[in-house]
């Protein structure tokens, strides 16, 4: 692990509330395994209130860049972007751009790496198809799509929208559809403990998760 990452991680620039989440989400460990590198540009898929957006914008620092792709629906409530906007102004290589869907995005350079965290199931339930197709074409060639969600073993797409999980099966599926191949599986969030019963929010410990970093071909 770099020691750069870890310094991200341990900045005094991050607010007490997300260091709070970090036992829980392992970022260290995390970021390690996607393969961020300093000076990489990221397409980070929505990144909600910006807990990963500052960790890996330290971690390319000011050479790398993060584009913050923020779903249209955000923009549109008083106040949505009012979070990762101050984090842009935060952070010099922070980017946000607001996207109708992913699955038309345009960024004006091919990235190094696409990051999604605990949101794929969410774009399961629309054309994931295009969306996996849109990652192919923004990553350069040799690129990683970083995929993070909660674990839905054997259910296929029948929990995104009820129990906001996904199985890890129907997504290595999805993804190796869209030309990518499967690099490594981490099993760092993995918790079994996890009956897979219940939502995230209804689920009163920590949810079961999985971690893959896929590649595109070089």
């Amino acid at each position: 692990m770099g020691d750069y990452i870890m310094a991200a991680v341990l900045s005094p620039a991050r607010p007490a509330e997300d260091k709070a989440r970090d036992e829980a989400r392992q970022p260290e460990e995390i970021v390690a395994f996607a393969g961020v590198q300093r000076g990489d540009t990221i397409a980070e898929m929505a990144p909600g209130g910006g807990y990963y957006t500052r960790i890996l914008s330290q971690t390319v620092g000011p050479e790398g860049k993060v584009y913050a792709l923020m779903p249209a629906f955000y923009a549109n409530r008083e106040g949505g972007l009012d979070t990762i906007n101050a984090i842009a102004e935060q952070y010099g290589n922070v980017e946000v751009v607001v996207v109708e869907g992913y699955d038309a995005m345009s960024l004006p350079e091919q990235v190094d790496l696409v990051w999604t965290t605990e949101n794929y199931h969410d774009f399961a339930n629309g054309d994931i198809g295009v969306t996996n197709a849109w990652a192919f074409d923004a990553l350069k060639p040799g690129g990683i799509y970083f995929v993070e969600d909660h674990a839905a073993p054997g259910t296929g797409l029948a929990a995104t929208s009820t129990l906001h999980r996904i199985d890890p099966a129907a997504v290595r599926e999805q993804v190796a559809a869209a030309g990518f191949t499967l690099e490594a599986e981490s099993d760092v969030l993995r918790n079994p403990a996890d009956p897979h019963t219940a939502g995230p929010r209804e689920f009163g410990g920590v949810t079961d998760k999985f971690a893959f970093r896929f590649r595109k071909p070089g």
